[in-house]
């Protein structure tokens, strides 16, 4: 059986804060890893790892399957998945609605990002099948992470809600509600990122994320927000996210910090930070359910 995710603070793990997680990681109290760091068959990562696992639950968030992508899913790299979930058992596994593989003449090109879909009633046929042959590899459910985006596709016949919603319907799987990519899709996109929350499938969230982003301006001289995780949450965010609890109630959440990781005492207090908004805009829910 597999461990739960708590409903509290978790933290993206990175190697040069072992010492001081396992020293005291308080406040933290899950752990997330990208599948993708851990594939090999041994060495200080997967020691590091094992440790951490004996001590608090983790989550495995994969960067890797291009899940929107239009040709069959890599079945090396779902393997190599297969058997880190199998030994790790984590309470969580999560990727992308995005796509980074194409396949041309000859070879297959990997693009190091997650690029967007279109969401077109062939693109759901095409997530959906590599979403229910991930759960059906790894023999339990994933989450699907809201993109972060910077164009909208005119041939969309959805809006991006209700695809996840219809995934969701066809698949059984959960879905990661990204806080921040949802403010930077908004303000990317000219969307009102509250109503986005409001009409998100709740019910169906396992855990949710929080990051940093960079500002920056377009050809036109509009607002263009980078998806970075490079820095600590807006106040712009902590805003939408403290909205989402209110609507969801209580969710594991996770900060994620990958790009010029700081000292642990700052990523602690980013933890701190999403534990206390936790308490703070969930009590009320919880007290009326009591």
């Amino acid at each position: 059986m597999s461990p739960s995710l708590p409903a509290a603070t978790g933290v993206g793990y990175k190697a040069q804060h072992f010492a001081e997680i396992i020293r005291d990681p308080a406040p933290v109290e899950w752990l997330e890893v990208h599948a993708e760091n851990y594939m090999g068959a041994g060495g200080r990562p997967i020691a590091q790892l094992r440790a951490l696992a004996e001590r608090m639950p983790v989550s495995v968030h994969g960067v890797g399957l291009s899940i929107g992508g239009e040709g069959p899913l890599d079945p090396d790299h779902l393997a190599r998945l297969k058997h880190l979930v199998s030994w790790l058992n984590p309470a969580s596994f999560s990727e992308h609605l995005a796509w980074s593989t194409h396949d041309i003449p000859g070879s297959s090109a990997y693009f190091n990002d997650l690029l967007p879909l279109p969401y077109t009633a062939a693109t759901l046929a095409r997530v959906c099948a590599h979403v229910d042959a991930v759960q059906e590899a790894l023999g339990r459910r994933m989450l699907l992470e809201n993109p972060s985006s910077y164009l909208a596709f005119s041939e969309s016949t959805y809006g991006e809600v209700d695809f996840l919603k219809e995934v969701v319907s066809r698949t059984g799987c959960g879905l990661l509600l990204d806080v921040n990519n949802v403010f930077v899709s908004g303000t990317n996109l000219d969307l009102d990122p509250r109503a986005y929350i409001d009409a998100f499938p709740h019910e169906a969230v396992g855990e949710i994320h929080l990051g940093g982003h960079d500002e920056d301006e377009d050809d036109h001289g509009a607002p263009l927000l980078i998806d970075s995780h490079g820095r600590e949450v807006a106040d712009p965010v902590w805003t939408l996210y403290a909205h989402t609890l209110t609507v969801g109630g209580a969710k594991p959440t996770l900060i994620e910090w990958d790009n010029d990781v700081p000292e642990w005492s700052a990523l602690a207090s980013e933890a701190q930070r999403a534990a206390d908004t936790l308490a703070k805009h969930t009590a009320p829910r919880e007290s009326l359910s009591a």
